[in-house]
């Protein structure tokens, strides 16, 4: 099975499972992935989390009912996993902006989620720039923060470090620090494959370091391997962003590579990040 047919396996399995009390790990296996790997991939073609396309999905089909049917709204709540009708209402009002009662009542708009489909762009693709390169193991020095990818603590709690780390300072120590083989400052994704299955991830941003650890930083040894590097070329955070995407929808069904499993690096330089022709580089390693 491929790739592209493994995720939309995966898709389909929720959709055709969607009152039910579905698990992550499961939805990963009809994929044949880790529970983080699909976590990840999902997030990056989404936008969101796993739980938050089951939620959007379960409530686009709940105000279909209420505008449909002649369901009680207490049954409402039950049927799409609800323990209470409070708690239907407070997530019904949150997504689409009026009440169930509202809704039934056709006041106000519905946001509907649609059901996903992944499709490989075949016409029209922009042109990715790439090379593939083995380079042995080196040492990262910096800070890190661990996020749970199951509930999509990663896409809210990331930008915030790196917001923290550009505000207090330590982007400028990390680019003094930077006397390794990668130039610039690094954003790496690290999964234990102990836990890989917890939907645990560690992101670190550093910089490729030569010598002691200084003090109050951490160490982290990046084992040898064959990468694929990625050019990025725009602003961030969208430039980055979109060519994730394109890795992943894209890159990674049209060639006969997988992702290793071992750490991932965003490369960035000591430019202005908002300026046009702003250069990053995205760092796979691939089996």
């Amino acid at each position: 099975m491929g790739w592209v047919e493994s995720i939309q396996r995966a898709i389909d399995y929720m959709e055709t499972n969607l009152l039910e009390n579905l698990s992550i790990d499961q939805i990963a296996k009809e994929a044949h992935a880790s529970t983080f790997h699909f976590q990840r991939t999902f997030s990056i073609l989404t936008d969101m989390s796993i739980a938050d396309y089951i939620r959007r999905r379960r409530l686009t089909l709940a105000a279909q009912d209420l505008i449909n049917t002649d369901n009680k709204i207490i049954d409402l709540s039950y049927k799409y996993g609800y323990d209470t009708p409070e708690a239907f209402t407070k997530a019904f009002r949150k997504q689409h902006g009026v009440t169930p009662s509202d809704a039934r009542k056709k006041l106000g708009n519905i946001q509907s989620y649609n059901r996903l489909v992944i499709q490989v762009r075949l016409k029209g693709a922009e042109p990715m720039k790439y090379k593939i390169v083995e380079k042995e193991s080196f040492q990262v020095v910096g800070m890190k923060r661990t996020y749970n990818c199951k509930t999509g603590e990663n896409l809210k709690g990331i930008p915030l470090f790196w917001d923290e780390v550009n505000t207090n300072g330590t982007d400028d120590v990390l680019f003094q620090l930077n006397n390794g083989e990668i130039e610039g400052v690094l954003g790496v994704c690290v999964v234990d494959e102990s836990q890989k299955d917890s939907g645990l991830m560690d992101y670190w941003i550093g910089s490729a370091h030569i010598g002691d650890i200084p003090e109050n930083l951490l160490a982290l040894e990046i084992p040898a391997s064959k990468w694929v590097i990625f050019e990025v070329h725009g602003p961030m955070p969208h430039a980055m962003q979109n060519t994730w995407k394109q890795i992943y929808s894209e890159w990674f069904p049209s060639n006969p590579y997988v992702p290793a499993g071992t750490p991932e690096l965003e490369v960035y330089s000591n430019e202005n990040p908002n300026n046009e022709d702003y250069y990053s580089e995205i760092w796979i390693p691939i089996k």
